[in-house]
C-alpha cells in the first residue's frame, strides 16, 4: 500500500519532514559561528549570523504550514497523519528555541563569562549534535514509509533513537555541571547578567530537548 501511494503522489508525503528537519538542523547550527563571535565580542559578527538564523527559521515556519495544508489526509496513510503534524511541530521548535536563545544574546550583547566560555562551547556543541541526530534520524522516514514501517528499516531507525537519547542524556549533564559553574562565579557579575545567563543556558538546553522529543514521536511512529 505504501507503494501505490507513493506512485499516487509521485513522492512520499513525508519528505517535506525531512526537508523541514534539514532547515531545522542548519539553523541550530548557525550557533557555533553565532557564540564564537560572541564569546570574542565580535557583535557585527554575530548580528550576521543572528540574521541568518531568523531567515532559516522563516524558512522552517513557512514550510510547517505548507505541510500542515498539503499532507495526504488518505486514510491509507500507514500512519496516522496526526502523528507526523506533531512530529513536524517538535522539529519546528528546534529552530524556534535556535531563534530565541540567538534573540536575547544579541539583543542584550551578552558575553560569556570568561571562566566558563569553553564549558559553554562544548554544551552549545552537544546540543547541536542532538539536533543532528535528530536530522538523521528523520531522514529515515521516506524508507520507513516506502516499507510501511516494518521491517528491517524500523530497527535501524530505533538504533538512532537510541544514540539520540544518549546524546540528549549528555547534554542535560553538561547542563547541570554549567549551571553549578556559573554558581560559582555569579557573585562577581553584575545580578541582571547572571539572571540572563541563566536563561540563555536553559534556552540552548531546549534544543537537544526538542530534539529528544522528536526521538519520541518517531518511536510512536514506529509503535504503529
Amino acid at each position: 500500500m505504501a507503494n501505490m501511494l507513493a506512485n499516487i503522489f509521485g513522492t512520499s508525503p513525508v519528505r517535506p519532514l525531512e526537508k523541514h528537519v534539514e532547515i531545522a538542523f542548519r539553523c541550530a547550527k548557525k550557533l557555533r559561528p553565532f557564540f564564537a563571535a560572541a564569546v570574542k565580542g565580535k557583535w557585527d559578527v554575530a548580528a550576521s549570523i543572528r540574521d541568518e538564523i531568523e531567515q532559516l527559521e522563516h524558512d522552517a515556519d513557512d514550510l510547517k504550514k505548507e505541510i500542515r495544508l498539503n499532507l495526504p489526509k488518505s486514510l491509507f496513510m500507514p500512519v496516522p497523519r496526526q502523528d507526523l503534524l506533531e512530529l513536524l511541530l517538535v522539529q519546528d521548535k528546534i529552530a524556534n528555541r535556535t531563534k530565541d536563545v540567538s534573540g536575547l544574546v544579541i539583543g542584550r550583547k551578552m558575553r560569556i563569562p570568561a571562566e566558563i566560555a569553553a564549558e559553554f562551547v562544548e554544551f552549545v556543541d552537544r546540543n547541536i549534535d542532538a539536533a543532528k541526530q535528530a536530522r538523521k534520524s528523520v531522514r529515515e522516514l521516506d524508507e520507513l514509509f516506502t516499507a510501511g514501517f516494518r521491517g528491517a528499516e524500523v530497527e535501524l531507525v530505533a538504533g538512532l533513537i537510541e544514540e539520540l537519547d544518549r546524546i540528549e542524556t549528555d547534554t542535560d549533564e553538561k547542563q547541570a555541571s554549567l549551571r553549578a559553574a556559573l554558581f560559582k562565579i555569579e557573585k562577581s557579575l553584575d545580578p541582571i547578567d547572571a539572571m540572563f545567563m541563566y536563561q540563555v543556558i536553559e534556552l540552548t538546553g531546549e534544543i537537544a530537548d526538542m530534539a529528544e522529543r522528536v526521538g519520541r514521536r518517531l518511536e510512536l511512529l514506529l509503535s504503529h
